[in-house]
């Protein structure tokens, strides 16, 4: 594990502290192989410090990649708020938003969807998942009210444009979306083509 500067915890909000310290450690080392004895070392309080707010490292690791959820749906939300754009315009801004967390927080995207960030343990997170999920579930159904997608079933449609994107997203922070493979702008070309088959024909 690389080494990240300490930082010593002096007053305040530790519950906040020791997450910072936590985001820190995964954004440099881009895994989640810390232990609360480190996370705590690094927070600058003693080993058992930490057990005031988490009870082991998994409730830890659960509540990074509920921040990341609602991070994720900001930055959606951002990205698809202009009133300017047509919703096929919007959803590609929302697409590249969430390919752009997922490179810019790669460590966090993956934690997000592994195995340690168990949803069913964790009501917060649960809920924080299917918020940033329902961000395009309304999106959608505004689509197809409005005529922009074709009036399939919404979970369809969320489930393509979900696997495309989430897809594109960890082919990009694994390094994989080689031009010698999918083009020059591969992301953008992907898209099309599933946008192309969800849009309605002028």
């Amino acid at each position: 594990m690389s080494e990240t500067k300490d930082r010593p915890y002096h007053h305040g909000d530790l519950r906040r502290a020791l997450i910072d310290t936590a985001l820190a450690m995964l954004a440099t080392d881009q895994n989640w192989a810390f232990t609360l004895r480190e996370v705590a070392r690094r927070t600058g309080v003693s080993h058992a410090a930490p057990y005031k707010h988490f009870h082991d490292r998994e409730a830890l690791l659960r509540e990074l990649a509920r921040i990341g959820y609602v991070r994720l749906g900001q930055a959606m939300t951002a990205a698809m708020s202009s009133d300017d754009l047509c919703m096929r315009a919007k959803f590609v801004a929302g697409a590249n938003a969430c390919i752009a967390f997922a490179c810019d927080h790669s460590g966090l995207y993956r934690l997000m969807f592994s195995g340690d960030a168990d949803k069913t343990a964790d009501p917060a997170l649960h809920d924080a998942a299917m918020e940033t999920f329902g961000i395009l579930l309304r999106f959608l159904e505004e689509g197809r009210r409005d005529g922009s997608f074709r009036p399939v079933a919404v979970n369809a449609l969320a489930a393509a444009c979900w696997a495309q994107v989430h897809g594109l997203a960890m082919l990009a922070i694994n390094g994989q979306l080689l031009e010698e493979k999918v083009g020059a702008e591969p992301v953008r070309a992907a898209l099309d083509v599933l946008l192309d088959g969800m849009c309605r024909k002028a």
